[in-house]
């Protein structure tokens, strides 16, 4: 059986072509392909790529300048910080949220809105294999181009499970018995009719969005819609700590909000929801509401 797209990449030593992180003493990261022939430069010196290449992952070289770096392959979270953006990508912390909390399985059927950079696609494409489906849709057709060269460069060529379609979802969607949805986009709420008829009962509807707004908006019109049983929303925040001797303590920086996440499941075709009983605080629709429910609407 042929391996994966892309996994011959990730083992082995060092070939022409590879994505190389080199780490410096003081623990920053410099990302670079490796090509015969070529030096990699920096204020500290240079070496041959050459060094590298037929060498194994965790090899240290050193500089004309005597300063070691260690030399490994970029993880994927390495790799989606540091590559060329259109528009904001999805923090690896939120990926590992969505392909856990949606239950990204290999061989699912994933239908994805709003692109971006490519980050999220790599995510999924990566964990639903060669013989899942990611139809993703950008609206923008410079961001898809710039995500189409991402996701390319790190598998090595283009994956087989992907397609990628210029053009609004609510307009473009005719995917049917679809596994999972991702929405990252600015108004998810306006896609609930295309995404409920494309996905599978029990089938996850997950969205990616900014602001309180956002949210609010979608878990309400989630609510009225019918088809979706009660949505899960949650942020996530990273803080990594330092560690030397008995100075064990929190990092005085961490990687705080970037987005809200929320996800819903359908329903089978004319079930009705069961009551949710909650208790809302007073005031919690207020007079100048006008979302879902509201007299507005």
């Amino acid at each position: 059986m042929s391996e994966p797209t892309g996994a011959a990449r990730r083992r082995g030593p060092f070939e022409v072509g590879d994505q190389v992180q080199l780490t410096d003493p003081k623990g920053r990261h410099y990302t670079f392909t490796l090509e015969a022939g070529k030096s990699f430069h920096t204020h500290k010196g240079a070496f041959p790529h050459d060094e590298l290449i037929g060498a194994p992952e965790g090899t240290v070289v050193r500089t004309t300048g005597n300063v070691a770096y260690l030399a490994l392959r970029p993880l994927l979270p390495d790799y989606v910080l540091s590559m060329p953006r259109g528009a904001a990508v999805v923090y690896p912390k939120d990926a590992g949220q969505i392909l856990a909390m949606a239950d990204i399985f290999p061989g699912a059927r994933v239908v994805e809105a709003g692109v971006g950079s490519g980050s999220l696609s790599t995510f999924l494409l990566r964990a639903i294999g060669d013989q899942g489906m990611l139809h993703s849709y950008e609206r923008r057709a410079d961001f898809a181009d710039i995500a189409r060269e991402n996701v390319t460069r790190y598998f090595g060529s283009p994956h087989p499970a992907w397609e990628l379609t210029v053009g609004d979802l609510q307009d473009n969607l005719s995917d049917t018995d679809v596994d999972r949805v991702i929405l990252d986009m600015l108004a998810p709420w306006e896609c609930l009719d295309p995404v409920a008829k494309a996905l599978v009962p029990g089938g996850i509807l997950c969205a990616y969005v900014a602001t309180t707004t956002q949210l609010a908006r979608t878990v309400e019109t989630l609510r009225e819609h019918g088809s979706f049983n009660e949505p899960t929303a949650w942020e996530t925040m990273v803080r990594t700590w330092h560690v030397e001797g008995l100075a064990v303590r929190p990092d005085h920086r961490m990687i705080g909000h970037t987005g809200f996440l929320l996800t819903a499941r359908r329903l089978a075709d004319g079930v009705t929801p069961p009551l949710r009983r909650r208790r809302p605080a007073p005031g919690a629709y207020g007079s100048d509401y006008s979302g879902p429910g509201s007299a507005a609407s």
